[in-house]
This record gives structure tokens, C-alpha cells and sequence, in this order.
């Protein structure tokens, strides 16, 4: 059987995805492979078709025990034998995934990279015909990656190891230049076939938000979108159950997930979001990484994260499907000093973290930084840091394209700042945060403000009427421009640079972009035709029964975007069912009947 028939047959497509053919004719032809493509392109199909058509096992490396399940299960649906080994299976389960591969009985096996070390396995590696090895999340293996895993270091030496070495095919979404060198040289690579087909998602809506208030912004955001399923992103644990504690006492259905938590509660967090019995995942990003769920409609985080690679890679999670989906950064002061203290703080089992790792942590959160304060096109700037070349200066299609700016010249009001900085250091002795400074120029009767004699301060009052959230704006722009300067991790003080005399004492203007209008993007993804709204709510009721009957996720039944494709066309025949797109041959034999005849009721009761 050729591949074009494997591919309708078995994932419901027609024609390969940008980049697919060339790596798996590469793989079929015995060449190393090295993949670089977004969430949502198709990488698991080019190690799965191969698979397919090889005749010995292909060993899939994995990083988490969630992807292996989600993918065996996946693969189950589509009709592929597969199987994993982990600590997941008791003794009698794991017996019999050996036996599947000893009798040849399974084409891919799923392990993690830490299982490489065992003996019994290495033996099992022996015994089996391995056709095939496949690297998933293959940033893991570099230092410079935001996920490194010291056990893909062993991936080389196994692959050294085995009677007979086989082509080799290492996949990631996200990989910088130096990277993707890694990959290549730490995995032993041998002329690879490399492809990178594009960073860019053009169904995504990127934009970054600065609310007054992140939770009331969220809480209106979710009641805007009350069928849609989404993931919170937390920087911290507190965050995050604080976060899911609010959603909760408002009646939102959510979940929690975080490395606090004991192994069963995020276990049964996951499967309920996965499962779609709770809509939102208020999560660190200990969550993410190898899950598979394609409807989910947006992503929000919550805090800003500490490098684009993990912003790009966790904001991807959404519309993996292909269907258009928002990506929300809800941008504070404090996200920087929060995001700071974590980079510099000790690690878990580490004395004090390595000055080498923080200095590069530190290099790409300003490189996140600027991204949350760019007035530019979002998805320009992620193209340019994955340094994937572009022509465009504006998608259309992200919040600061969106949006329209207006510049204006606030030299009188950094004058005010700058002074009141200056004025507080010397009055006191020492420095103070930037709440202190806003407050003293707002002249609030606070009580320390008052116990600290600030009150007798020429600069008190002196922006008397502004905003806090305004005033905030000028600090943060005088701090991006090099006028004010922070000291100090966990309580960053303000402070004065050389540059600022020159607005003080010789006037230098100071511009500010304020964004207009609209204050944050208004893009929502695109729902079926009005006309064909009906036919795909019937379908999806449909689809999460069977998926309850099944005990599988509704998403692998078929995905929101062929739901879509299927209540657009309404296919009336078998032939008609099989030619829309994601429906295969293997699922249009299981499934086929029964969306007809919904197909057919629905034609019925409108008719």
C-alpha cells in the first residue's frame, strides 16, 4: 500500500501538510531527519506513516507519560496498533506489551528517555527489529532549550548501542538556530534531511492585554466565551489556585494543575480537561507539554512567562486543529520582578543556580519583555526571534495591528516622576518601589506615605488626578528607555540613571505610543456558517456522547474543524462522508453511520 492511500486511510487527508512528504520519503529511504514545525502541522504523522509502512517496530521517545497515553489512544481510534512502557502499567500490562512486540503486533512503541537506561530494556531493544527511531519535543536535549531534559543525553548512546543503527527523525515546534545545532550534534544525527516549514500559525490571534485588573478582565473574557474551552497560565502555584479558586466560586467549570499538587489530582485534573468535562485549565506550565487536545479555543496567561520559546510553545496549545484561536498575554509591572526571581532563585536539588543558565535566562526574558511591550506586529516579532524571514510588517491579524496608537509627549509628567524618585531617595535615605512613587505623586493619605514625612515633598501631588494605571505607564516607559533603573529581586527599588539629568536639567522630550483603540484585540474564532450553526452543535452532541461511550476524548473522535468541514458539506453518501477532510477510512467505517443519520435528522427537523 502507498502512502497517499495510507494517509487518507488512516488520518483522513487527501494531500501532506507543507514539509510532511519530504521527511518521510527521507525516513523511508534511510536518511536522519531533523523537523521543525508549529503545534498543529502534522509532525506525529511523519514518524506514524513511516511506521506504517516499515516492517520492523519504530521506537517513539517521549517526554511525558500523558503524551504516550494520548497518542496510543489516538492511534487506537485510527486503527494503528501502538503501545507504551511506563510506570503507568502494572506488571501483568507491561508483560503484555512484550508479548505484542515480541509476536510483531505493534508498530510503534512509546518510552520515555529515562527507560533507555535499563537493562531489560536495552534487551527488549535487542530482540525487536527496530526500524525506526522517532525524537519527539527534541528541544529537550539542549541546554539552551526551555525544556531541557538531561536523559535525552542518553538517546546517542542507545542509538550506538543497537545491532543495527536505524534512520533517526527528531521533531520540535519551537528551535532557535543554536537549538537546532544541538539537536543535530547531541543526538548523533548523520546528514540529516532538516526542514523548518514556518514558526508562523496563521490561525492564531496574538495580543497582549494590560488590564486594571486580571481577574475581572478574565472573568468577563470567560463570560463572552461560555462554550469554549480554554488554558489560564499561572507563573506560580499561589497564582494559580487563587485563579481557580475565583473561577470556581463564580461558577465557571474549571480545573487546577501545578507540580503542588499530588499525583492523582493532577492526574484526574487532566483527564477531566481533556475529557472535556471541565472547560478550563488554570494551569503552571507544568501542564502542557505533549498534550494533544485540538479544540481548545484560547490561551491566556495569566503572568507573563519567562522566555518566548515557552510564551510561543504553551500559546500554541491552542487551535491545534487548524480552527482560528486567540492567544492573550495579560501584561503587569510586577510579571517582570516575578519572572526575575524565578529565573535567579534556587532551582530544586541546586545549592544556587548556574551563573552561566541565568545569565542566558535573563538574556531571553528581555527578549520576552520587549515582546509584552512592543506597539509593533506581535507576530513579526515572534517570526524575528525564531529568525524565520518574513516580508510583512503587519499580519492584520494580531491586538497591536488591530489596534491604532497615538503618540504624545509626557516630558512635563517623566519631569514629575524623575523628581519625586530623586526627592524619596534623599529624604530617606534610600529607594522606594514604584507604589510608593505613584502614590506619593497621586498624594494619597496613606499612612506610611504620611509616617515617612512624603507629604512635605514638593513632588507630592504633583500628578494629582492621574490614574494609577497611567502613572504606572510612565514609570514602565521611563524604565524601557533608560531613564529609571530597578535595584534590588524580590523588592525591585526605583532609581535614577545618569540619562535621567537630561530630561531634568536640559529638557529632553520624552514620546509615548498609547494604544487608542480597541484596548484589547477583538478577534474571536470563527464558528460555523450561521446557517450550518445548527448541524454542528447536533454533531457535536453526537461526538461527546460517543466519546463518553468510548471512554476516548470528543477531540479524537473528530476534531472542531472537521465537525466544521462535515456540517458545511453535509454529506448524504458514505463516499460523500469519506471525502471530508480529517475523516479516514478506519473512522468513517466506525463512525460513519451515526453521523449520518444525525446528518439526516438534522435535513429531517428543518426541513
Amino acid at each position: 500500500m502507498d502512502k497517499r492511500t495510507l494517509l487518507k486511510q488512516y488520518f483522513g487527508h487527501s494531500t501532506f501538510r507543507p514539509g510532511q512528504e519530504g521527511l518521510i520519503d527521507s525516513l523511508l529511504s534511510g536518511t536522519d531527519v531533523l523537523g521543525v514545525m508549529p503545534t498543529g502541522a502534522g509532525k506525529s504523522v511523519c514518524y506514524q506513516l513511516p511506521a506504517l509502512l516499515l516492517p520492523g517496530l519504530t521506537l517513539v521517545i517521549s517526554p511525558l507519560i500523558s503524551l504516550m497515553k494520548d497518542q496510543v489512544t489516538a492511534l487506537a481510534q485510527a486503527g494503528i496498533p501502538a503501545a507504551f512502557l511506563n510506570s503507568s502499567l502494572d506488571a501483568e500490562e507491561y508483560r503484555e506489551v512484550l508479548r505484542r512486540i515480541r509476536r510483531g503486533d505493534c508498530k510503534l512503541l512509546y518510552v520515555a528517555p529515562e527507560r533507555l537506561r535499563a537493562e531489560s530494556f536495552l534487551r527488549l531493544m535487542e530482540e525487536a527489529p527496530i526500524s525506526l527511531v522517532a525524537v519527539d519535543e527534541a528541544h529537550c536535549v539542549s541546554q539552551w532549550g526551555q525544556d531541557f531534559r538531561p536523559s535525552y543525553l542518553g538517546i546517542a548512546p542507545l542509538l550506538e548501542a543497537l545491532p543495527v543503527r536505524p534512520p533517526v527523525g527528531a521533531f520540535t515546534a519551537t528551535a532557535t538556530v543554536r537549538v537546532k545545532q544541538d539537536i543535530q550534534t547531541l543526538l548523533g544525527l548523520r546528514k540529516p534531511y532538516s526542514i523548518t516549514t514556518g514558526f508562523d500559525r496563521p490561525n492564531l490571534y496574538f495580543e497582549v492585554v494590560r488590564p486594571r485588573n486580571k481577574g475581572a478582565w478574565l472573568r468577563e473574557f470567560l463570560e463572552e466565551r461560555p462554550r469554549e474551552s480554554g488554558i489560564v497560565y499561572c507563573s506560580t502555584r499561589k497564582t494559580a489556585d487563587a485563579v481557580c479558586a475565583d473561577l470556581l466560586s463564580r461558577g465557571v467549570s474549571a480545573a487546577r494543575y501545578h507540580a503542588g499538587m499530588e499525583e492523582a489530582e493532577r492526574r484526574r485534573s487532566q483527564e477531566d480537561f481533556v475529557y472535556d468535562q471541565v472547560r478550563i485549565m488554570v494551569a503552571t506550565n507544568a501542564f502542557g507539554m505533549g498534550i494533544d487536545k485540538s479544540n481548545v479555543n484560547f490561551v491566556v496567561h495569566y503572568n507573563m512567562p519567562k522566555d518566548l520559546e515557552s510564551y510561543y510553545q504553551e500559546a500554541g496549545r491552542a487551535g491545534r486543529d487548524g480552527s482560528p484561536a486567540r492567544c492573550v498575554l495579560l501584561y503587569g509591572p510586577a510579571d517582570m520582578n516575578t519572572a526575575r526571581y524565578l529565573i535567579t532563585s534556587a532551582r530544586e536539588n541546586q545549592e544556587a543556580p548556574d551563573p552561566q543558565r541565568v545569565e542566558r535566562d535573563l538574556a531571553r526574558l528581555d527578549q520576552m519583555r520587549a515582546y509584552s511591550r512592543s506597539n509593533g506586529c506581535l507576530r513579526a516579532f515572534i517570526l524575528d526571534y525564531f529568525g524565520e524571514f518574513h516580508t510583512e510588517l503587519s499580519c492584520g491579524n494580531c491586538g497591536n495591528c488591530a489596534a491604532r496608537y497615538r503618540r504624545r509627549d509626557i516630558t512635563v509628567e517623566a519631569q514629575k516622576v524623575l523628581s519625586a524618585v530623586a526627592r524619596v531617595e534623599r529624604c530617606c535615605s534610600h529607594s522606594m518601589g514604584a507604589s510608593v512613587i505613584i502614590r506619593l505623586l497621586q498624594g494619597s493619605r496613606d499612612k506610611r506615605l504620611l509616617q515617612l514625612g512624603l507629604d512635605q515633598l514638593p513632588t507630592y501631588g504633583a500628578l494629582k488626578g492621574e490614574g494609577q494605571d497611567r502613572i504606572r505607564a510612565y514609570i514602565e516607559h521611563l524604565l524601557e528607555e533608560g531613564y529609571l533603573m530597578t535595584e534590588g529581586e524580590e523588592f525591585p527599588v526605583l532609581r535614577l540613571t545618569a540619562a535621567a539629568r537630561e530630561v531634568l536639567f536640559r529638557n529632553r522630550r520624552v514620546i509615548i505610543q498609547e494604544r487608542v483603540y480597541p484596548e484589547a484585540g477583538t478577534q474571536r474564532p470563527v464558528l460555523p456558517r450561521e446557517e450550518d450553526s445548527g448541524l454542528f452543535e447536533a454533531l457535536r452532541a453526537l461526538r461527546y456522547r460517543l466519546s463518553q461511550e468510548e471512554g476516548v476524548p470528543a477531540y479524537m473522535i473528530f476534531s472542531n474543524k472537521t465537525l466544521t468541514e462535515m456540517a458545511a458539506a453535509r454529506p448524504v453518501t458514505w463516499e460523500e462522508f469519506l471525502r471530508v477532510p480529517g475523516v479516514g477510512t478506519v473512522k468513517a467505517d466506525r463512525y460513519g453511520a451515526a453521523f449520518l443519520k444525525a446528518i439526516e435528522d438534522w435535513r429531517a427537523g428543518v426541513g
